[in-house]
């Protein structure tokens, strides 16, 4: 009787973080998942004193495991943009490229620039390229909707780097919340990630280009595609990508050390030293701000500020992490944690579609991806108390790929997408909402196989 009660305060602690965030009321993510976890901790019977140390711990704990690497690596892709870093990059890989393989060249390009760069700031610094490119072929036989063709794999690849694979701040909550191996995570998250960028972007792109014809105002296409001085010319392109890759290859370097090298020994200490993932973001930033800033000779004030200004556009994404933070240890404080995986155990629900299915829920109800990979996070974890190291890893992805599904009119990036491309309602839905649907249902699909094959 007592873990249906918790389930129920659950589900209505759910219900109530919803109505917070959609209501007339509109709270911020970040007070509605404190009040909730108040609320969910008196229900709950937790002591009075120890409810506000719940909340401290939960947020200090994951702005600590997350919230470091997530400001590094946001100064990181502030310095790739402004360097022209990205543009170069996405250049050298489309400029070769025939009309009818743009698409597949449009996809690397966002795979590679999305590692680094959240969804909305790599759509903003591809939109450039996407414009330039449509308008260019757009005469051109063999390319029909060239806007569509290349706006898809772009978002395609963008929004499964984001969701699926760290360093990105959400599948790293995952990581941090559920104690999975971070090199194996990342292998599992790139291994899921290419078939998923393939179906949903390049192949979808092609089904979905004749029955969406999306046409720009002049207007648009003049602020994206008009000749403007770029300095991308002044950044080598193997500087740029290698920028892009040190944090990851560090981090996926720890793993293999831990494999080859015995515990205890120094090899073995300094590899995972390096592959921690706040030390590994410190180090690219360090490259990238001497490679790509001082030494191409911006000024340290004007650099100081670019990473400033980009900083602010994370505050209110840090402070999510650290409200949900605080939800998830309340959960674990009070026993939620535990009824939910008695009730799962007993209903044999798979623990990668549970997982899976609750970050959707909350992502799509929330509007906000955040909420809903942090929230499924706690409500999962200890499920994944019992899993090996390579299900665990599985399991974040799956996290991750759900909350990137379903995405609509009360998330931001549907609508920066349908404004930067001037789409209406319906158009948005058809190519953005089914793009990043696909990629959440071909992420868990590919969850699957491999959970199978492991």
């Amino acid at each position: 009787m007592q873990v249906w009660y918790l389930i129920g305060v659950l589900v209505v602690a759910i219900a109530v973080l919803i109505a917070l965030i959609n209501s007339r009321l509109r709270l911020h993510p970040f007070v509605a998942l404190l009040v909730v976890s108040l609320a969910v901790g008196l229900a709950a019977g937790e002591p009075l004193g120890h409810i506000a140390k719940s909340l401290e711990n939960g947020a200090g704990g994951t702005l600590g495991d997350v919230g470091i690497t997530l400001a590094l690596g946001t100064m990181l892709g502030r310095l790739l943009s402004d360097s022209g870093a990205t543009t170069r990059i996405a250049t050298a890989i489309v400029s070769r490229a025939s009309s009818r393989l743009l698409p597949w060249y449009m996809a690397g390009a966002a795979f590679v620039i999305g590692i680094p760069m959240f969804f909305e700031v790599g759509l903003i610094v591809l939109l450039p390229l996407v414009f330039s490119v449509a308008h260019r072929v757009q005469t051109e036989a063999g390319l029909r909707s060239p806007y569509v063709q290349l706006a898809v794999p772009a978002i395609a690849a963008l929004a499964t780097l984001h969701g699926m694979v760290p360093p990105h701040p959400g599948p790293l909550t995952v990581v941090s919340g559920l104690h999975a191996p971070l090199g194996q995570t990342i292998l599992a998250g790139f291994i899921c990630a290419v078939p998923t960028v393939i179906i949903s972007g390049p192949l979808f792109a092609r089904f979905l280009a004749p029955r969406v014809e999306v046409v720009p105002d002049k207007a648009l296409v003049e602020q994206f595609a008009g000749d403007k001085d770029e300095p991308e010319h002044r950044v080598p392109t193997g500087w740029a990508i290698a920028c892009i890759l040190i944090p990851v290859v560090l981090m996926l370097a720890r793993t293999v050390a831990e494999i080859v090298f015995a515990k205890g020994s120094g090899a073995r200490a300094v590899f995972t030293f390096l592959g921690e993932p706040v030390v590994a973001m410190l180090i690219g930033f360090l490259v990238a701000l001497i490679a790509l800033a001082l030494v191409r000779g911006r000024p340290g004030e004007a650099v100081r500020k670019s990473v400033s200004d980009g900083l602010r556009s994370i505050v209110g994404v840090l402070l999510i992490l650290g409200g949900g933070g605080a939800f998830n240890q309340v959960l674990t404080d009070t026993g939620i944690g535990d009824a939910v995986a008695s009730a799962a155990s007993h209903m044999h629900l798979s623990v990668l579609l549970l997982g899976w299915l609750v970050a959707l829920l909350l992502s799509l109800s929330t509007g906000s991806a955040t909420v809903g990979i942090v929230a499924a996070t706690g409500i999962v974890a200890p499920l994944a108390a019992h899993l090996d190291s390579w299900h665990t890893a599985l399991l974040v992805v799956a996290i991750g790929a759900g909350s990137i599904g379903l995405n609509y009119v009360n998330h931001a990036g549907f609508w920066l997408v349908k404004e930067s491309f001037g789409m209406t309602l319906g158009q948005a839905a058809k190519v953005h909402t089914s793009t990043q649907t696909l990629v959440s249902v071909c992420g868990l699909g590919m969850v699957f196989l491999l959970d199978v094959l492991l």
